[in-house]
């Protein structure tokens, strides 16, 4: 068969039998080259990227590379340092022996993808009464499966972006599996300078630049698939829970989403986030923001914690609030996200990129061994009539790409992107390529037009569906411990713990105790809130913490009394009920004791006594309430009447 292939030097064409082995093929490259390096050989499908060492191919044919007749091979290299002559051949003769692993072939996959790996994700369809002629047994083309990016299939469903594999499917060459893996399909983005340059004829940037180093001028368009279809959480509670700092204070909050990959029936292929839990890292609210910090420090333990869980959890995006109370109703937020305005901001657009960057997905169709990143970005804001819902993002390949390229920065205008200035100075060099999009103008006719100096963030958002599941089957069965990092709102205690136990008599529970009480206590422990708490108190050891974790999350938790049975028997548990019956506190009294008791000093006045019981009903009940008649305002401080939901003078919640 014909082969032809086109380097620096020129195009060639050699005439090459099909079970070939590529060394032969490599030397009749390098007869072609000038001081060619063999170790540095390169090949690819395309002109530019997805570029593979021919020294990963070793021991195999034109065949198995899924070479044919007429193909056109691209192939770099960079020149010697010395001026020995490029005579011999790197690439040892095939062997019978297994040749050597790639990157991306050792890489372990989430479980979701080797799950679609294993389906071929063909559409079902049933016989069709008006146009199938053949029998129960046959098929045609009415009745005939489609393929999973069938585009008349996703335009009747309102599909906007092919899902994941169903767009590996559709740009995998239709050969053998064999030559599948050869080369990867997919190939990461990059916008940055080649360095060094593969030609190897000037400086290394930014003292000099070439045709051969520099990006390609970027086209922005909608990218036609999505890594996550949709975002599920688990049960509405975790939303509420959530919610209730910002009704309190006032103030915006941000939380890490804590859940797996699974697969989503409803897109062909589809996989959906599933989110079980929400962490909030140490943060500094504000009325329209907030301030946190990138990497944080509880980040490596948190996700330590969540494998430890019976369906092993990571982190899967984050959530944050925008809501601002609209100053003539209180009851309702203003709707400020919309087609008009903006629905990602730039800001929030570079912070995506940056944590999708952070987290990439493990992938055997890139030769990397990732590509693309599944972390979803999920924000609380109004809607059109006041209410509050869930928007879900994630931001493209080439948002990625260009903040990692560092060519882009926020604006003021939040629904607007800056393009930066291209840099050549040693220390911070930038090199910014030729950046276009394409409108439709007024005359409905599509234009090309420069991104400089900006451009409208749209062109980096892709859409992610969201919502609940219609029977909620969570993995934490209780969400009411006091959430982490909310001095002054939440505060978490030992002694809180220690007393709820002692409440639950959880240290008189045993393998025979009544199976409602175990219930009880089954169902309050299974709290992530309460699990992150416990972890860092140093009462339960790590060995004990898995199975504390495993247990209190396990499907049939509720279902079995007899679930915490192997948890009781751990050293730690042991040790943590003993504090229990030496340190939890009895509760308090709620009225003022008996005058008549001889304990009692005589001295001390009635009102003393309904003084202070009156204040520790008040601390139970929260800062707002101080009496039966009266709610103290936690941000200005005012007495309102005890009917009110909202402060008359700062118009605030009143918790």
């Amino acid at each position: 068969m014909a082969v032809s292939f086109r380097s620096k030097d020129g195009n060639f064409r050699f005439e090459l039998p099909s079970t070939a082995d590529i060394s032969v093929l490599v030397n009749k490259i390098l007869e072609t080259t000038v001081d060619a390096d063999p170790a540095s050989l390169t090949v690819s499908n395309q002109p530019r990227g997805n570029e593979t060492l021919v020294s990963t191919l070793k021991g195999r044919n034109l065949q198995i590379l899924g070479l044919k007749h007429g193909d056109m091979i691209f192939v770099g290299y960079a020149t010697k340092v010395s001026q020995a002559p490029a005579t011999s051949m790197s690439i040892d003769a095939p062997s019978s022996t297994r040749p050597q692993s790639n990157i991306w072939e050792t890489v372990q996959e989430d479980t979701v993808d080797i799950y679609w790996r294993s389906k071929d994700g063909k559409i079902p369809r049933g016989r069709d009464a008006r146009f199938c002629k053949h029998g129960v047994n046959g098929m045609c083309d009415y009745c005939m499966p489609l393929e999973p990016y069938d585009a008349a299939y996703q335009a009747e469903h309102s599909i906007k972006h092919l899902s994941y594999h169903a767009y590996l499917h559709k740009i995998s060459p239709k050969t053998s599996s064999a030559a599948a893996t050869a080369i990867p399909p997919l190939s990461p983005l990059s916008y940055k300078v080649k360095n060094p340059c593969p030609s190897g004829g000037h400086p290394p940037w930014p003292a000099g630049v070439c045709t051969g180093c520099q990006p390609s001028a970027i086209t922005l368009q909608s990218q036609p698939f999505r890594m996550v279809d949709h975002l599920e959480f688990a049960s509405p509670d975790i939303i509420e829970r959530f919610l209730k700092a910002w009704r309190s204070t006032g103030l915006q909050r941000f939380g890490w989403l804590i859940g797996r990959y699974e697969p989503y029936e409803k897109v062909p292929m589809g996989i959906k986030a599933v989110v079980e839990a929400l962490y909030e890292p140490p943060q500094e609210g504000e009325l329209d923001g907030l301030t946190l910090g990138i990497p944080w420090e509880d980040e490596p333990r948190v996700r330590e914690l969540a494998k430890m869980s019976s369906a092993p959890l990571s982190i899967v995006g984050y959530i944050f609030t925008d809501l601002d109370p609209d100053p003539d109703d209180r009851t309702k937020n203003i709707y400020k996200r919309h087609p008009h305005s903006f629905f990602v901001s730039s800001l929030e657009a570079i912070f995506a990129a940056t944590i999708q960057k952070s987290n990439p997905t493990p992938s055997r169709s890139s030769p990397s061994g990732a590509f693309g990143s599944r972390m979803v970005t999920a924000i609380l804001t109004a809607t059109e009539d006041g209410k509050v819902d869930i928007s879900a993002y994630q931001v493209s390949e080439q948002a990625c790409a260009m903040v990692d390229a560092d060519m882009i920065e926020a604006s003021v205008e939040p629904g607007i992107v800056r393009i930066k200035e291209e840099d050549r100075s040693q220390d911070a060099a930038r090199y910014v390529p030729d950046v276009f999009f394409r409108y439709k103008n007024e005359y409905n006719l599509e234009v090309k037009k420069t991104a400089k100096p900006c451009f409208p963030v749209e062109y980096l958002l892709v859409n992610v569906t969201h919502g609940f599941p219609q029977s909620p089957s969570p993995l934490f069965r209780s969400n009411q411990f006091a959430i982490e990092n909310r001095p002054g709102l939440e505060d978490q205690h030992i002694e809180d713990v220690l007393r709820t136990l002692a409440r639950l008599d959880a240290p008189h529970l045993t393998s025979t105790s009544d199976a409602s009480k175990r219930l009880e206590l089954a169902k309050w422990l299974s709290d992530w809130h309460l699990l992150a708490f416990l972890e860092t108190t140093q009462l339960v050891s790590k060995v004990d913490m898995k199975i504390l974790v495993s247990t209190v999350t396990s499907p049939s938790l509720l279902l079995d009394p007899s679930a915490l049975n192997t948890l009781f028997k751990t050293e730690s548990w042991q040790t943590l009920m003993t504090f229990t019956q030496e340190s939890a506190p009895s509760l308090p009294s709620t009225s003022a004791p008996d005058l008549s008791s001889p304990h009692i000093d005589e001295d001390i006045p009635q009102d003393v006594f309904d003084q202070i019981a009156a204040e520790e009903t008040a601390r139970r009940e929260g800062p707002g309430a101080v009496g039966s008649g009266v709610k103290i305002c936690p941000h200005c401080t005012f007495e309102n009447p005890q009917g009110e939901t909202d402060c008359e003078v700062c118009g605030l919640p009143l918790g």
